[in-house]
């Protein structure tokens, strides 16, 4: 009886997954179509196929299918991030994206935490958890859309990096504000400030070593025999990178980000990869980034709680606008304003303001709210979804039209 009752649980996850592949190559056909992002078009299909609608979908947010999706996909998307980036561009922005990356998630944090007191009226430790939970940007969201719309380098690479850089910071101020408010101790910036260096500095270091014996192994001229399995190689390092910075408590996400960047400027590092399997390769990380965000935003469309939603809706979209067009601007011209170095232009800045999508790390922060019972975590939730449909449909979509207006479509 148990070894069938497995086996028709298998049938089932099988079953899901075949229907999300043909719903979502469907979906990415009709974006390519309409000329949008394909994440927002995945996102309104998950919410179609899902419990809410027509059910045909039903994966809980909880369980170990969804958390193994949204883990492996948001760590190879941002692999796949960090192999586009090109450290030329970095050495001239890096100053904006540790300000942004860092002081940013901060400013961000406190701006939509005051929109939350004001306009849902939560005490001001909930309305500063809210602020925090939402305050990271999402390198699933980003990385796609930057894949399909082509802007200018540094500013499509800032925006990139920034969505690596400050999931730490994202997540270390949400858990500090959540000891505050559950009554577990106060808050002390100094251990916040030394746990994000850990934090950052362990996963540079932990992506930057895979990246570079990834890189040898699969590139160099004598030592180089696994060229020809550089696909698996990959799949093997970003799950290593990721799991190795964990288990360290480092920052997993940045850990796959610099193991990217390094894979990408493998040149850089003295190894070069044969034009056949570095064909090969770009075609296999292309596929299997497309694969994954697919899957995670169809399901992060099947898990909105409708019911939630409308609870908070009329708030909790004021909120999400205050976030939108208050926090984000104030955030980009007060960290990106002070580099001189970067010279960055208004419309550049203006773009920066704009590309600010929501998605699987705000999300899965808010889950984690709810399975801690946190004070105000059904809110958060509700309002952390209407982050994700209002950014994802509203920016995602317009990017390549406000790049055109400003001129910096490549």
């Amino acid at each position: 009886m148990e070894s069938s009752a497995s086996l028709e649980l298998a049938k089932h996850a099988l079953l899901m997954f075949g229907t999300i592949l043909a719903v979502g190559t469907f979906s990415g056909v009709i974006a390519r179509l309409v000329r949008i992002p394909d994440v927002a078009v995945f996102l309104l299909v998950g919410m179609l196929i899902g419990p809410g609608v027509l059910s045909v979908v039903n994966i809980k947010a909880d369980s170990t299918i969804n958390q193994l999706i949204l883990i492996f996909g948001s760590s190879y998307i941002l692999f796949d991030g960090g192999a586009s980036i090109r450290l030329k561009v970095l050495k001239e922005v890096w100053i904006t994206l540790l300000l942004i990356a860092t002081v940013g998630v901060l400013i961000t944090a406190a701006i939509t935490g005051i929109a939350a007191y004001y306009f849902l009226g939560l005490a001001p430790i909930v309305a500063l958890l809210l602020g925090a939970t939402l305050a990271s940007t999402d390198p699933a969201t980003l990385v796609p859309v930057f894949k399909q719309v082509r802007i200018k380098d540094r500013v499509a690479q800032t925006v990139m990096s920034e969505s690596a850089f400050n999931d730490a910071m994202g997540a270390i101020l949400t858990f500090t504000v959540l000891s505050v408010a559950m009554g577990a101790g106060g808050f002390s910036v100094g251990d916040a400030l030394t746990d994000l260096l850990k934090q950052s500095l362990l996963g540079i270091v932990i992506g930057g070593a895979l990246g570079y014996l990834a890189a040898f192994f699969i590139a160099h001229e004598k030592f180089g025999f696994l060229a020809e399995f550089a696909p698996v190689v990959t799949l093997m390092a970003v799950i290593g990178a990721y799991m190795g910075a964990d288990g360290m408590h480092a920052s997993g996400f940045m850990a796959v980000f610099v193991f990217g960047i390094m894979i990408g400027n493998q040149e850089s590092l003295g190894f070069k990869l044969a034009p056949q399997e570095g064909s090969l390769l770009e075609d296999y990380v292309m596929t299997t980034a497309f694969i994954m965000r697919m899957f995670i935003f169809i399901l992060l469309g099947t898990q909105v709680d409708f019911s939630l939603m409308n609870q908070y809706l009329f708030g909790g979209a004021a909120v999400v606008v205050v976030f939108m067009l208050v926090a984000r601007p104030a955030t980009v011209f007060l960290c990106a304003l002070p580099d001189r170095r970067a010279k960055w232009s208004f419309k550049e800045m203006l773009f920066m303001c704009w590309t600010r999508e929501t998605g699987v790390i705000p999300g899965a922060l808010a889950g984690m709210l709810v399975g801690m019972k946190a004070p105000g975590a059904q809110i958060i939730a509700s309002v952390t979804f209407i982050a994700i449909l209002m950014t994802i449909l509203i920016q995602a979509t317009t990017t390549k039209w406000l790049a055109k207006k400003l001129g910096l479509l490549l």
